[in-house]
């Protein structure tokens, strides 16, 4: 699989008034609905091989939002986002950092599971451009209505979809970007980033390092 931290970006589409149709997406009033409505999209066909749709789940409004690219098996048996091994890894990140679940929003940039069936494993696939432009209606719902001040985008893929334009995370990590007048986007890894590094001293360097992120995160929102 390749690293998400190095792939280019595809640009963001308009966010537009939709009345569902065929495609099922729709604007929503509140989160609650948005994570009924989310599973009846169709603007792509991930839904055909999926479980379910898992939409974003937390705090709204959030003066902080965290958004990784798209869920992974447990994700997609379960439901909820980031409750396999990556989510392990940034659950206790959060907690270092002083933040839990419950003080921030997580979501993903698409919402239904890609995957390869291999014997009785199913192997995360990275969506295509097209998945990520089509699922941006969904985000674009979501950024309206947790309306948070700074989104923390998990990996290259949630860069590509916030920021429309090529990304190496390495190359912009922690630069706080304005988004629109009231919202920044803030690049890191992904949190299966740091399961995948084979060193375990260089592992917990780069654990410290995205605990550090999140504590700085929090620090430029009290001063911006």
């Amino acid at each position: 699989m390749k690293s998400e931290d190095s792939e280019p970006a595809t640009r963001r589409p308009s966010q537009q008034a939709d009345d569902g149709g065929p495609t099922g997406a729709r604007t929503v009033s509140s989160i609650e609905e948005l994570q009924r409505a989310v599973n009846d999209c169709r603007r792509c066909g991930l839904w055909k091989s999926a479980t379910q749709a898992v939409p974003g789940e937390g705090m709204a409004p959030s003066p902080l939002m965290l958004v990784g690219e798209s869920p992974g098996d447990s994700e997609d048996l379960k439901g909820h986002p980031f409750v396999g091994p990556a989510g392990a890894v940034l659950d206790r990140a959060l907690q270092q950092a002083g933040l839990s679940r419950e003080t921030v929003y997580l979501s993903n940039c698409v919402k239904h599971f890609k995957f390869e069936q291999r014997g009785q494993r199913r192997l995360h696939i990275k969506p295509a451009p097209a998945e990520i432009e089509a699922c941006h209606w969904w985000l674009n719902e979501e950024l309206r209505l947790v309306a948070p001040k700074l989104v923390m985008a998990l990996g290259g893929t949630a860069a590509r979809a916030l920021l429309g334009h090529p990304v190496i995370v390495s190359q912009v990590r922690a630069q706080p970007t304005r988004l629109t007048p009231t919202m920044s986007v803030w690049v890191t890894v992904h949190p299966s980033f740091l399961l995948r590094v084979p060193d375990e001293a260089q592992r917990q360097r780069e654990f410290d390092r995205f605990v550090q992120e999140l504590r700085d995160a929090l620090e430029w929102i009290k001063t911006h």
